[in-house]
């Protein structure tokens, strides 16, 4: 269906127009009924000048050659089939008027000419072929002399044009069909563009940076004195997060330099991950217990990604608000249902410590609940009474549990 609105050039308003192809319509419909009635108008009051009718019969058979043209836009097939049926009858039925040799009216073999071009115009192939030859019969078996073989001649020359008019029609729809297809093309080829030079400038900002604080991180002990062995591991860790940040910053990367068609190299992060987050935080300093109950193998890989996402705001929010909190991590991976929460100990720093209603204040939050729903699930997440912080997260789990519950700890 075509839109009925259009946007004047140079302005950006859109204003609604009439739909030009229901306006065509009606105007044909117009045109034909008014040929049709003034083919009428000569066939019945001419037809006692070529064949003997009685008074009665003359707007009968004036209709049967005349009428059939009203169809020629509605159903032209049934309007030509209409028409040779009359022209196989009259000729039988009634007689010719003497010095009149055409076995028909010349308004009736206009109007046959005319269905018959029409049925060319719009009709499948097999019906077109009928219809040819059946008005070649009809012409041959009726016209008097030799003058069949130039009527079919005429006929297949009305078939012929018809034909190449509805080629030309037909290859020029495709033509702007085509056209169409090259103009959206050229739009998906601009917005792939415009990602990749996204997915530079990104690379050229936050990827320089992120390698700058690995390099640093890793040569820190080499470039101090009298670095500790503590703060050495402090450096290996902080080494080790900004590298993974850096894979998965490249791994966005690469998606935005795709044509969504193609996935990064690296796979995406899921339910497998979640211990080795965990295990890292642990290392960059936080206090954190965690403990695994059922196996995270049976988790889907949609669903995996979502928890790993939400488990790393989770832990990134507790190191922010609530520093040198203890942070408890329960996971527990039932038949339909995974539920996974994070709780952390108020903060010793008071200063810095979340209130209720502070998880309103950013995006952090509001995201971990769209990722949940994103899996088909729910999130929660709330200040508690002792003035720590407890998000709760529940997504269903679509595959089911084919081995016995299995409990794992950060001690195990």
């Amino acid at each position: 269906m075509r839109k009925n609105r259009a946007t004047e050039p140079g302005t950006g308003v859109v204003r609604r127009r009439v739909p030009t192809r229901i306006a065509g319509f009606r105007s044909i419909d117009v045109l034909i009924v008014t040929v049709t009635a003034v083919l009428y108008s000569i066939s019945w009051p001419t037809l006692p000048l070529t064949h003997d009718v009685s008074g009665p019969l003359l707007p009968i058979v004036g209709a049967l050659a005349a009428f059939p043209f009203a169809l020629i836009r509605i159903n032209p097939a049934l309007g030509w089939a209409v028409s040779a049926l009359s022209a196989l009858v009259i000729p039988v039925a009634f007689d010719r008027v003497a010095g009149y040799d055409y076995p028909w009216q010349v308004v009736h073999i206009l109007v046959l000419l005319s269905l018959l071009f029409a049925v060319a115009l719009r009709s499948p192939a097999s019906l077109l072929l009928l219809a040819w030859s059946a008005s070649m019969l009809v012409f041959f078996a009726y016209m008097p002399g030799s003058d069949g073989v130039g009527w079919s001649v005429g006929l297949t020359a009305v078939v012929v044009f018809g034909l190449l008019i509805r080629w030309l029609v037909l290859s020029r729809r495709q033509l702007a069909q085509q056209e169409e297809v090259s103009e959206l093309e050229r739009t998906r080829r601009t917005v792939l563009e415009e990602k990749a030079k996204i997915a530079r400038d990104l690379h050229d900002v936050v990827a320089h940076h992120m390698s700058m604080v690995v390099v640093q991180a890793q040569s820190a002990p080499y470039r101090l004195d009298d670095v500790s062995v503590a703060a050495a591991q402090e450096f290996e860790s902080i080494g080790a997060t900004a590298r993974e940040a850096l894979n998965e910053i490249r791994g966005m990367l690469g998606v935005l330099r795709s044509d969504g068609q193609q996935w990064q190299d690296a796979p995406a992060p899921n339910a497998l991950d979640l211990e080795r987050t965990l295990e890292a935080s642990r290392k960059a300093g936080m206090e954190v217990r965690w403990t695994v109950t059922g196996p995270v193998e049976s988790i889907a890989d949609t669903t995996g990604l979502a928890l790993y996402r939400i488990l790393q705001e989770s832990l990134s929010n507790a190191a922010r608000h609530a520093p040198e909190a203890a942070v408890t991590v329960d996971i527990t991976v039932g038949p339909s249902t995974v539920v996974m929460t994070v709780v952390n100990a108020p903060s010793p720093n008071t200063s810095v410590g979340r209130t209720a209603g502070s998880d309103t204040g950013g995006h952090g939050i509001a995201g971990m609940r769209d990722r949940a729903r994103a899996a088909h699930g729910w999130l929660h997440a709330t200040a508690l009474p002792d003035g720590g912080f407890e998000v709760a997260v529940h997504v269903p789990n679509g595959m089911p549990i084919s081995t016995a519950s299995v409990v794992r700890n950060d001690l195990a």
